[in-house]
């Protein structure tokens, strides 16, 4: 589907489903909504159905917490099938502005030259691009006014640099279940240094911490409901309850969130719970800037005498010495369940279409040995 498509009266006002991304035409009987494949926590495709009404009050909240107005113009640079994508061209229809689409592969040196020309004043980028840009010395065209930065943990290091170099950036905590973005930094913040939380809850929003520890979140964006293929037959399934516990660990603060990992990716280590999406974090940051998000990750691998043990994936063309002085910086204050112990090169990361890690089919590479 094209984005002109998206921001058309039409798409809004017709009562039908639609699968975005899908090559096949949505089944019969299912309720009319938009829906958004993306993978559990299994690793099961499932399509995530919310109503139009939910994603414009998303598109709404959004444009408010960050000044869009008519004259504004909303750049696209994610694929529609995400919500990601989605959310620029629904918030484009909602404020009556302008959105201009970036095509081809992504070349930060290309993007700037052409957002330039665009007068482009608010996009959504994952944190590998802003890397990219931070890296190459790349101002920000004058224009801009915020970035919103999801997908992914921005780290601090270079976040500030992109400040410094013109570049918006807001940190953002979001999900497909929510229409986009749940929480995000306020405009204000950006006369200050980054820092990649808290993150300011959207108005739209409630958040509570759960009795699970997952942060559980209510609001008129959340989704309506889920649709599975399983043998021949979809079933489809409505949410049920207001309030929705994600799988996501933090502190919900008043109106502000701290985000502290995935409790579906924690595993056991010397009888200690451990989130090796956190030990990343906490290793990349060692690198001073160095190393783009998801040209390293960490990965939990089964082991015998420990339960797991984690290991350190990393692309070919990130220097060995660059990550062997990272993690000694890193090991000299870790508690010993949380240590790498292996650093593995492989040919390349398998990411998603909006550059995540792939982490469930990389451990599975690194155990079987097809590196």
């Amino acid at each position: 589907m094209e984005a002109r498509a998206l921001t058309s009266d039409t798409f809004w006002e017709v009562d039908v489903p639609v699968m975005m991304g899908a090559d096949h035409p949505a089944p019969e009987g299912i309720p009319p909504l938009i829906y958004f494949q993306t993978s559990g926590s299994t690793g099961v495709p499932k399509w995530i159905g919310l109503s139009r009404e939910a994603l414009q009050v998303s598109a709404r909240t959004v444009n408010e917490h960050l000044g869009v107005t008519r004259e504004s113009c909303w750049v696209l640079t994610l694929p529609l099938h995400h919500v990601g994508g989605f959310g620029v061209a629904s918030r484009t229809w909602q404020a009556g502005c302008r959105m201009v689409s970036f095509e081809g592969k992504w070349d930060p040196f290309r993007f700037v030259q052409w957002i330039v020309g665009q007068g482009g004043t608010h996009l959504s980028l994952v944190p590998t691009q802003v890397h990219d840009l931070a890296a190459a010395g790349l101002r920000a065209p004058a224009s801009l006014e915020a970035v919103v930065v999801g997908g992914g943990i921005l780290m601090e290091d270079t976040g500030r640099a992109a400040r410094e170099l013109g570049w918006p950036v807001l940190a953002s905590y979001g999900m497909t279940e929510a229409g986009t973005q749940i929480a995000t930094q306020r405009l204000e913040l950006l006369d200050q240094p980054y820092v990649k939380e808290p993150i300011d809850l959207l108005a739209c929003w409630e958040a509570r911490d759960g009795k699970t520890g997952r942060i559980e979140i209510r609001g008129d964006a959340l989704f309506s409901g889920i649709l599975k293929h399983g043998g021949d037959q979809w079933k489809y399934e409505a949410r049920s309850g207001d309030w929705f516990a994600t799988s996501d660990s933090g502190l919900v603060e008043g109106r502000k969130l701290r985000i502290t990992g995935r409790t579906d990716a924690l595993v056991k280590i010397l009888g200690e719970l451990v989130d090796p999406v956190a030990v990343e974090a906490a290793l990349i940051s060692q690198a001073a800037g160095l190393v783009a998000p998801g040209q390293a990750v960490v990965v939990a691998i089964e082991d015998t005498r420990a339960g797991n043990k984690l290991v350190l994936a990393h692309e070919k063309s990130v220097k060995r010495e660059l990550l062997e002085l990272a993690l000694e910086a890193y090991h000299a204050s870790c508690p010993g369940y949380c240590r790498i112990k292996d650093l593995v090169a492989v040919e390349g990361i398998p990411k998603s279409p909006l550059g995540k890690p792939l982490r469930k089919e990389l451990s599975r590479i690194i155990a079987q040995g097809s590196i």
